[in-house]
Order: structure tokens, then C-alpha cells, then sequence
């Protein structure tokens, strides 16, 4: 958390190459190290580039260069972020979506997912566009999680994770 990188949109890919696969084996490997997570986007490790692993539903991939194409439903659930440890929030979502995008060697690649991973493919799509689940929250959920990320994240905080 206020790492630029995740407020930023980051860039798309155009080098499909060993350096992308090993950034998407880079992601997977953070994604099951931590366990509940349903994906992991390249800006959160740091890399401005548009790359997303997920696993949920029992469905494992990643995607380049996504884009959302289709939502129907709705969800309301909670949702945490590798980002923002410690925290979860009622986040408004669609029920399922379609993302397409490309693998890492440049190919089309379409995923369509329901609940859980669909909430996973907005989720890091977001990511890559510099947009954090909290600025979904609305009301009470919304202030509630400003509240507690200026408390717990703030750099004015001495001791206080950055």
C-alpha cells in the first residue's frame, strides 16, 4: 500500500518473451504462497506491466493484456487484497465475466468465470488499471475502510507498514 505502481495503469505487453514467462511463473509462485489469495497482479510485486495470474473455482491461468468483455449478475461478498493485508470488505461485483486477453506467448486466450473467480478477474483487471477494491466500497464499507487504511498505512505512522 502507496506504492505508486498500484495506482497507476500499467503497460501493456508487447514483448512476449522469457522475461514475460518468467514474470507470469514469478506471479504464480506468489500466488500459492498465499493461501486464499485468488490471484495476483503484476503491479503488486511491483511491475508496471499488464499481467494477472488467478486460481479459483479450480481454475488456474493468467492473462496478458485482459480486458473485461462481458458482465451479467451481481455479487456482494467479501474481498481482500495482497495489498491491503489484514482487511476484507463487502465489494460490490458482477456474478460472472468473460475476460479475454492473450498467454504468454501472444496467443488468444478467453476465460469466463462465476462468483469466486469472477470476482478474481475484476478484481486483478482492476489492479492493472490502478484501481484498488476499496474504491468500489460505497456508504459506511467505504468510509469505514478509508478510516482504517489511513490508520494502518499512513507514512506519517511511525512503525506503521508502508
Amino acid at each position: 500500500m502507496g506504492d505508486p505502481v498500484l495506482r497507476t495503469p500499467a503497460e501493456p505487453v508487447t514483448s512476449f518473451d522469457a522475461e514475460l514467462r518468467a514474470l507470469v511463473r514469478d506471479l504464480l509462485d506468489t500466488l500459492t504462497g498465499e493461501p486464499g489469495r485468488a490471484g495476483v497482479a503484476a503491479p503488486q510485486i511491483g511491475v508496471s506491466a499488464r499481467v494477472f495470474v488467478y486460481g479459483a473455482g479450480g481454475v488456474t491461468g493468467h492473462l496478458v493484456n485482459p480486458r473485461i468483455t462481458a458482465r451479467s449478475g451481481a455479487q456482494d461478498g467479501d474481498e481482500g487484497c495482497l495489498s491491503i493485508p489484514g482487511l476484507s470488505y463487502p465489494t460490490p461485483r458482477a456474478w460472472q465475466v468473460t475476460a479475454e486477453g492473450l498467454d504468454e506467448h501472444g496467443e488468444p486466450a478467453t476465460v469466463t468465470g462465476t462468483g469466486l473467480l469472477a470476482r478474481a478477474l475484476q478484481h486483478e483487471t482492476d489492479h492493472l488499471d490502478g484501481v484498488l477494491y476499496v474504491d468500489r466500497l460505497t456508504g459506511d464499507a467505504r468510509r469505514q475502510a478509508l478510516r482504517t487504511v489511513r490508520a494502518t498505512f499512513s507514512p506519517s505512522r511511525p512503525g506503521r507498514a508502508r
